[in-house]
């Protein structure tokens, strides 16, 4: 099974990288699933319904979010009907929205979406670990889901390790979000679990997490806000994991970042198109 994760959309720039480059990926790459990130595609702060559902036009199967989740206060009431977009699985018994859903793939598969917050230097949250833990024992990889996929959405790096040892062979894939940022460190774990702990961002990587540079700057500088964050309207990259799974375990086979256009090296999975 092939399956995408695309990183957090950033504003303007990220969302036409990302709907522009979903269609084309699935067919270049002959995807199964897709899943992108989209808590920061509203001007940076959330989600609108709109955007969520341009997303699914797109091509992408599933949205998933993080600690931005409700700053556009519409999603408070949309997203109890929007059944591809994926809250973290850990906010408050209460909380409207869902943490997970089993969603049917192209190719018939059944895949489980988990969306899940960090504690690390975040808001005070419910265990992701033992949140995690309870969906994983109540929908198990091959006999409640074909393949399995995370959002861990994090500022430690030491959390997501954590998170993607503690899963090991659970899971189809760990994926980190939230700091907007790629790292080089995506493998297979020793039990077949795919990682890595930030796929990165659908963004204007000349900038300040996907900002414009001058209040982030003047921040850092002055300890003072002096206006809002405004998204980097530059050239996007498009940055995710590309995973492939096998059939008869749902645990990953081959793994590889994603990086197209903008102003980062590029790669892809040639693995898919050779």
């Amino acid at each position: 099974m092939r399956l995408l994760f695309l990183g957090d959309i950033v504003g303007r720039a990220g969302r036409r990288a990302a709907i522009e480059a979903i269609p084309r990926l699935r067919k270049r790459y002959k995807l199964d699933f897709l899943v992108i990130n989209g808590e920061n595609a509203a001007g940076g702060f959330g989600i609108t319904e709109s955007i969520h559902e341009e997303l699914i036009d797109a091509g992408a199967d599933a949205v998933t979010l993080g600690n931005h989740a409700f700053d556009q206060k519409e999603t408070l009431v949309y997203i109890a009907r929007q059944e591809r977009l994926i809250r973290p699985l850990n906010f408050p018994p209460g909380t409207p929205g869902r943490g997970a859903a089993l969603i049917r793939a192209k190719n018939g598969a059944d895949v489980l979406v988990i969306n899940a917050m960090g504690r690390v230097f975040m808001t005070e949250i419910d265990c992701p670990f033992r949140a995690i833990d309870r969906e994983l024992t109540a929908c198990a990889l091959k006999s409640g889901a074909d393949a399995i996929l995370i959002d861990f959405h994090a500022e430690a790096t030491s959390e997501k390790q954590a998170l993607g040892h503690f899963v090991d062979g659970r899971a189809s894939l760990v994926v980190g979000t939230h700091t907007h940022t790629p790292t080089s460190d995506e493998r297979i774990l020793p039990g077949g679990t795919a990682y890595m702990s930030d796929a990165g961002m659908c963004g204007d990587y000349n900038s300040v997490l996907g900002m414009d540079t001058e209040e982030p700057l003047n921040r850092f500088l002055t300890r003072l806000p002096r206006e809002r964050f405004e998204p980097a309207l530059g050239p996007a990259t498009v940055s995710g994991l590309a995973v492939e799974t096998d059939d008869a375990t749902g645990l990953a086979v081959r793994v590889k970042s994603l990086r197209l256009g903008g102003v980062l090296e590029p790669t892809e999975p040639l693995f898919w198109v050779e």
